[in-house]
């Protein structure tokens, strides 16, 4: 039992873990973010395009209510909002992806002009050939 808890709690201590629960809170304040654009911002927009007060109204009654039986509506109001919101959360993630692509590359192109320029300031030897060379005059000499 202590053997899998000291594994448990390397696992938890693991950067990955700790990045991933930061994702997942920072995702669920986000979420709540779109959610509002859409529900107060883009579905009142909606509304007016479509000249209804509610766009979840915006709905296809296939067969009405009758007794007991419920209604059989298809929400496209409903359906709407929520693809816009999906569309505004790709929107965002990838745009956020792509920023950090594009920062990975500048720091890559960054280590690798470092290098270039570290290995441009070190003095250049001798070639292989020019060791040979006073190699061969030194035992010519003797």
């Amino acid at each position: 039992m202590k053997k899998f808890l000291d594994e448990f709690k390397a696992f938890i201590a693991r950067g990955n873990v700790m990045d991933m629960a930061i994702g997942v809170i920072i995702g669920g304040a986000f979420a709540a973010i779109t959610g509002s654009l859409v529900a107060d911002i883009i579905t009142p927009l909606l509304a007016a395009i479509f000249n209804s007060p509610n766009p979840d109204a915006l709905n296809i009654t296939l067969r009405a209510a009758e007794g007991e039986n419920a209604a059989i509506v298809l929400g496209l109001g409903t359906f709407l909002g929520t693809i816009v919101n999906f569309l505004v959360i790709a929107l965002v993630i990838f745009s956020v992806i792509k920023a950090m692509n594009k920062a990975a590359e500048m720091a890559k192109n960054l280590k690798k002009k470092e290098e270039e320029e570290a290995a441009a300031a070190e003095p250049a030897g001798p070639t292989t050939e020019e060791l040979l060379t006073s190699i061969l005059e030194e035992l010519k000499k003797k």
